[in-house]
């Protein structure tokens, strides 16, 4: 049977900043980030399921983005737990999505840790084949999983 990818694109605003960095994006700051969850698998052959003909059905593959990435970050303040983050906490109003993580809150490690999320809630016959994170128009990282393996 052929393999097939799937892929589905999801945007989200998130502001971040990086603790010790030495250059500008030491400032919090924002971004338009554009993600881009690609899967792969065979599709299904059984003339009686409703996902005759699919790999995965795209809803489900939404749903599980959307809890895992973007309904977490989407307007949310990501510091790295390294920084004084416990400071910002008592900030009312204007931090009321705040997220702390335990690394620098780069579109890199961003990739790394959206991964093993997504990987973790794939059905069993579908693998995570890549990711690509957009952090501004004209600049991205991607995620491999034969890079990874």
């Amino acid at each position: 049977m052929a393999k097939i990818r799937l892929t589905k694109e999801f945007r989200f605003e998130m502001a971040h900043a990086l603790w010790d960095y030495d250059g500008l994006c030491k400032n919090i700051h924002g971004h338009s980030y554009i993600l881009a969850v690609t899967v792969i698998g065979e599709p299904g052959t059984n003339p009686d399921s409703p996902k005759l003909g699919m790999v995965m059905d795209f809803g489900e593959l939404k749903r599980i983005v959307k809890e895992e990435i973007v309904d977490r970050l989407d307007h949310t303040f990501v510091l790295s737990s390294r920084s004084p983050h416990e400071k910002f906490r008592g900030i009312p109003q204007m931090l009321d999505r705040f997220e702390v993580v335990d690394y620098q809150p780069t579109c890199e490690n961003f990739l790394i840790d959206f991964a093993e999320r997504i990987k973790n809630r794939l059905p069993e016959n579908v693998k995570l084949y890549s990711l690509k994170l957009n952090e501004t128009a004209n600049s991205f990282a991607e995620w491999f999983a034969e890079d990874n393996e």
